[in-house]
């Protein structure tokens, strides 16, 4: 009964983030996952590139395709329900997994503690991320794997894992090299009898899905390793020299954790026949790191999956160490890694970044309820950088809407830019060559922009009013700091370093999401720019003139 209490404290933490968590973290929660599973379902959305490229695996948003099917087959579904549903069954996965974790670890009172405080998984423990979906399939695997006695459950959840996130396998090579090596079964037959088996079973029905949905026979995990390993796609997107991971990478997503994490590796090395679990763990955390350093494009979620891995070495420590504190100490260390959780929790989940989650609920109004005096639907623009927002998941409703791509340089071309690039280079220039002038029920009735945007795209603006201003983030103007060198070097920030990096943000996001909505026949007149009109500023807002 004392372990249905623990779930059940573990799934109301898990359920609680999905409603308290309401900010955008990154493209990938809404366009690998929910996007793709509107488009199946309901018939129109958009697949980026790696969708049409085949490097992306289906079962994950078929899942969720599920869900959208049965709502739509009770007449339920809501934009509402299609967005939090999904996050619902991630959070539930998630839960299960921190459960298994509480298992796995003894039924540890730290290890209970660790699993629910962590900033980073409580702010990415209920997203629709295939990140995030690998970790607790990580975590399951390793609450079966055959620590103690013989074994091979662990297989099953380790190998979706891998096909899903072929990058996790580099997790598992360590691990299995040592479940071969203390096994009393003959190697061999294991191999053959289980690994062999257990791989060739999902791999087989992972390519079936794929290839029915992908509409050609197609292997995805060796099209993820060609385009992101071979062909280097993903420095795309960004790089980061080697040492990323541990010197940044790594710290960020423990966070406080690391402190405990630095005593578990010491504790560990000084006696590691003490602690066999977490001498293995620690060797493939290594690993994984080396090999993932190895990529130029490095992001703080591609280590998600190792943060059960060293919150076991965590829990560990503090468990022997707890024997010998007093209870002050153990109050005192239990309330530091508590705030130090709680803090950048709550300001990531609530505060930075919630500029897209407040839009989507307007624009879906304005998707419904919106007729222009023609009678014509909505049309709406995004002039952001490109995946700044949910897309069709979020609105539902059939209409038309453009925003800036950014797919990579798949055909090698010389002096390529994508179009985001070429758009904020010269935001005039590309309206004037994509935007029709005439007649102005051509243009977008509604376009959506950072603050930033504003003023160099004023002209294009003269035949639109301000509808929504939506606070974002925080914009800081640090880029004259003279600490910005030495926070470059501390960071291991290659070129461009960190003051120009800010200054690159700063230039295309902003503080504010603004959504314009075009005139309609007989608002021009009405309607007067403030920065047209050489007048001190009114009290009010220009867009107070048609209420």
């Amino acid at each position: 009964m004392r372990l249905l209490y623990v779930f059940a404290l573990i799934l109301a933490v898990r359920i609680a983030s999905v409603f308290v968590v309401q900010t955008y973290y990154v493209p990938d929660e809404y366009w690998q996952s929910l996007e793709v599973a509107h488009k199946l379902t309901f018939g129109y959305g958009y697949l980026t590139w790696e969708w049409v490229k085949g490097i992306r695996s289906y079962v994950y948003p078929l899942i969720i395709a599920g869900i959208y099917k049965l709502l739509a087959l009770l007449q339920l579904d809501s934009a509402q329900l299609l967005v939090v549903l999904p996050r619902l069954l991630q959070a539930t996965l998630t839960a299960y997994s921190d459960y298994r974790f509480y298992v796995w670890t003894g039924k540890r009172k730290w290890a209970l503690f660790l699993i629910l405080v962590p900033w980073f998984w409580f702010y990415t423990g209920s997203r629709t991320l295939s990140n995030t979906l690998e970790a607790s399939l990580t975590t399951i695997a390793l609450s079966y794997f055959p620590w103690i006695g013989e074994g091979s459950a662990y297989l099953w959840p380790a190998a979706i894992c891998c096909f899903l996130r072929p990058t996790a396998a580099v997790i598992w090579v360590p691990l299995v090299i040592y479940h071969l090596r203390k096994t009393r079964q003959p190697p061999l037959e294991l191999i053959l009898k289980h690994f062999v088996l257990i791989g060739a079973f999902v791999a087989g029905v992972g390519i079936a899905i794929d290839t029915y949905w992908h509409g050609q026979l197609i292997v995805t995990p060796w099209e993820f390793l060609k385009y992101n390993i071979l062909h280097n796609i993903g420095s795309f997107y960004g790089s980061h020299p080697w040492y990323w991971y541990f010197t940044v990478g790594l710290p960020t997503v423990l966070g406080i954790n690391t402190l405990p994490f630095i005593y578990g590796i010491m504790e560990t090395v000084r006696k590691g026949d003490r602690h066999p679990v977490s001498k293995q763990l620690l060797i493939s955390i290594l690993v994984t790191l080396v090999v993932l350093s190895t990529v130029e494009h490095k992001e703080f979620r591609f280590v998600t999956s190792l943060l059960p891995l060293c919150l076991y070495v965590c829990a560990e420590s503090l468990s022997r160490w707890s024997y010998r504190a007093s209870r002050t100490q153990l109050w005192a260390a239990a309330l530091i890694i508590l705030l130090g959780n709680v803090v950048p929790a709550w300001y990531l989940s609530t505060v930075h970044q919630k500029g897209p989650i407040e839009l989507m609920p307007k624009l879906q109004e304005i998707a419904k309820d919106y007729r222009d005096e023609r009678e014509q639907r909505a049309n709406i623009l995004f002039l952001m950088p490109c995946h700044s927002t949910p897309y069709y998941s979020h609105i539902h409703e059939n209409v038309t809407m453009r925003f800036l791509t950014c797919n990579p340089n798949l055909e090698q071309r010389e002096n390529f830019k994508d179009e985001a690039d070429r758009f904020f280079e010269a935001p005039m220039h590309w309206l004037r060559s994509h935007i029709p002038v005439h007649p102005i029920t051509a243009q977008p009735s509604h376009v959506v922009l950072f603050d930033s945007l504003e003023k160099k795209i004023t002209d294009f603006l003269i035949n639109y009013k301000l509808l929504y201003s939506i606070e974002h983030a925080e914009v800081k103007k640090w880029v004259e700091s003279p600490l910005l060198q030495d926070l470059s070097a501390a960071l291991g920030t290659q070129l461009p370093n960190v003051a120009s990096l800010l200054q690159h943000v700063q230039s295309r996001t902003g503080k504010s999401i603004l959504v314009y909505q075009r005139l309609n026949k007989g608002e021009e007149n009405a309607f007067n720019r403030q920065e047209d009109a050489e007048l001190p500023a009114e009290p009010q807002s220009s867009e107070n003139l048609f209420n």
